[in-house]
């Protein structure tokens, strides 16, 4: 094991760029997983006919797909139908189709958690279902369903390392270039790959734990 030459300033400035990389993908995945995640499970929730069953379907069998499956089809399949991604375009849109599904089941397990007592009252009150849902129930349900939602999006940031298999510059690409460069690098690069990580993600696991202390 080489500590020296593995962290030189030009092997950390590399990290810290594939850091950047992985949470760039990260945080455009998130947002665009939140609310396409959220219309779903709405939807999953309002049991609408027809329309609830076929995303339903979607969501189960996106959420039971390997996430590796769903980024070789981004990349490697689209293009076979004439819709060719960049790399990078390529990772975030297969994150936030697999993130999204997962949303999608908290949105509308939080949904159904809400006392459906609540609901009659409301709705006995005068209130229609809409403004039931805008006023009663999803004002509640997303306080709860914040500490599982930061739980996913902290899965998602360590998915992103899946990437790699499709050469994206994110943080785990970037460590196996170096050490590529000499054998002696690999237990240091990944050594300090596992402490980016785990900051970024120890982090976003502590506000899970206050938001969810702020529940109880």
């Amino acid at each position: 094991m080489n500590f020296i030459g593995a962290y030189t300033w030009e092997h950390i400035r590399f990290m810290l760029t594939g850091l950047g990389i992985t949470l760039q993908v990260a945080l455009i995945a998130i947002v665009f997983s939140f609310i396409i995640g959220c219309f779903l499970g709405i939807i999953r929730y309002t049991k609408l006919p027809v329309i609830s069953q076929l995303t339903a379907a979607v969501v189960e069998i996106i959420r039971n797909l390997p996430l590796l499956l769903i980024i070789f089809f981004t990349f490697f399949a689209l293009p076979e139908i004439g819709i060719k991604l960049s790399v990078m375009n390529a990772a975030i849109v297969a994150l936030t189709v697999f993130e999204a599904a997962m949303i999608a089941e908290i949105v509308r397990s939080g949904l159904n958690s809400i006392d459906k007592g609540q609901i009659e009252a409301a709705r006995s009150s005068g209130l229609t279902y809409l403004q039931t849902l805008q006023h009663i129930v999803l004002p509640q349900a997303l306080r709860r369903m914040v500490p599982p939602m930061v739980s996913q999006f902290i899965s998602l940031l360590k998915d992103t390392s899946l990437a790699v298999v499709i050469s994206l510059g994110e943080l785990m690409h970037n460590a196996q270039i170096i050490n590529g460069q000499d054998v002696n690098f690999v237990v240091p690069i990944l050594l300090l790959a596992a402490v980016m990580y785990f900051i970024v993600n120890f982090a976003l696991s502590l506000l899970a734990r206050r938001l969810e202390a702020r529940q109880v």
